[in-house]
């Protein structure tokens, strides 16, 4: 089976920050932000789209 060099090093560096926390979401979250906060990079936003409900072929196919 072909393996991801990048991607096992990604979930490598994420479970030892996860075990840091002992799993706590919230403290694992608190501590993204902070580290995000400290960066002092330009944090850029977009608010979250609603779906066009033209665009929505599950409704579509459901109404036939």
């Amino acid at each position: 089976m072909w393996k991801d060099e990048i991607l096992e090093e990604i979930y490598r560096i994420r479970e030892e920050h996860a075990k840091a926390f002992n799993y706590d979401l919230q403290a694992i979250c608190d501590d993204l932000r902070q580290k995000q906060a400290a960066s002092n990079r330009q944090i850029i936003s977009q608010p979250f789209k609603q779906p066009s409900r033209r665009n929505n072929k599950c409704e579509r196919q459901n109404n036939k």
